[in-house]
Formats: structure tokens, sequence, C-alpha cells
């Protein structure tokens, strides 16, 4: 059996409550889709799916190997969300928030490769 190194245990963590804010808050993720986007609540609750999936397949090895490919992936299609917020914000939020959204988008990258160091811990 393979070990799980931190990253991708607090990786699991991360989607895992990220996927239930998804549910459980659904708005403040509503206006991060971007506009030409339909059914963000739809998109919303599929993205927090996802999410908890991700979250689920990591933490166990026969999964993880596909998990990390899939969360990998995910990081990369929920990455415009980021941008629209990021442009969003630059309009109209304060500059601390401005700072926060923009300070984001370069950390994609480490949790894209998290998730790519967890699907070579799989079995």
């Amino acid at each position: 059996m393979s070990r799980r190194s931190k990253s991708t245990t607090g990786l699991a963590a991360l989607f895992g409550v990220t996927g239930v804010l998804h549910f459980v808050r659904p708005k403040p993720f509503e206006r991060i889709v971007p506009r030409q986007l339909p059914r963000k609540k739809e998109l919303v609750y599929a993205s927090g799916v996802a999410e908890i999936a991700c979250a689920a397949g990591l933490l166990h090895p026969r999964t993880r190997r596909t998990a990390g490919l899939v969360s990998a992936g995910l990081l990369a299609a929920v990455f415009p969300a980021n941008v629209q917020m990021a442009l969003d914000l630059n309009r109209k939020g304060s500059p601390r928030a401005k700072a926060i959204a923009f300070a984001r988008l370069p950390l994609q990258i480490p949790l894209i490769r998290a998730a790519l160091k967890a699907s070579r811990e799989g079995r």
C-alpha cells in the first residue's frame, strides 16, 4: 500500500472543505462563474460534487492516481472562475480584496503540482 504525502492529505482536505461550501454557501461561488457560462447554480453544485469526489479519491491508494489526475484537471477548469473573481474585485473591491484575489491566481500552480504528485502516489 502506498503512503499518502502531507500535500495529498492537504489537497484532499481543501477539496473536501470547499466542496461542502459549494452546497452550504453557493452564492459566492455563483458570482465568480464566468459571465458567459449559463446555469451558474448547477455549475457550482457540479464542481462541489467533483471536489468532494476528488477529496475522497485522493485518500485511497487505489483511486489516488485517477483522483490526482482529475484533481489537476479540475483545478485547471475552475481557474477561469478565479480570474473572474480577481477582475470583478479589481473593478469594485477593496485594495486588500484585490491583492488577495490576484495573489490567489499563481497558487493554482502548486495545487496542480500537488495533484499531479498525488497521482504518482497511487498504486
